[in-house]
């Protein structure tokens, strides 16, 4: 599990956020195939924004995550299009 507090150079901070995704028309794709793929984009997109995951849920037709994000990214751009885009499948 994560840790209770996080600290920066000045500051203490302890900021999570429940996100969900879904994908165009909410099609029930995610579970076929595409599960393991996701999985393994969305934590490596998260490591290299510096975002943690405390929990993660793939369902049929959508994606929750409960992340730590810090104060100094807001989360429109956490989620600017990267994490958006690999969920919006057309």
């Amino acid at each position: 599990m994560a840790k209770k507090e996080y600290s920066l150079s000045h500051t203490k901070w302890m900021c999570k956020y429940h996100i969900v995704f879904t994908p165009k028309y909410r099609r029930k794709i995610i579970y076929n195939q595409l599960k393991t793929d996701i999985r393994d984009i969305i934590k490596q997109l998260c490591a290299y924004k510096g975002v943690e995951i405390l929990e993660g849920h793939l369902m049929p037709d959508h994606i929750h995550m409960l992340v730590a994000i810090p104060p100094k990214i807001s989360v429109s751009s956490f989620e600017d299009g990267s994490l958006t885009s690999i969920v919006s499948f057309k």
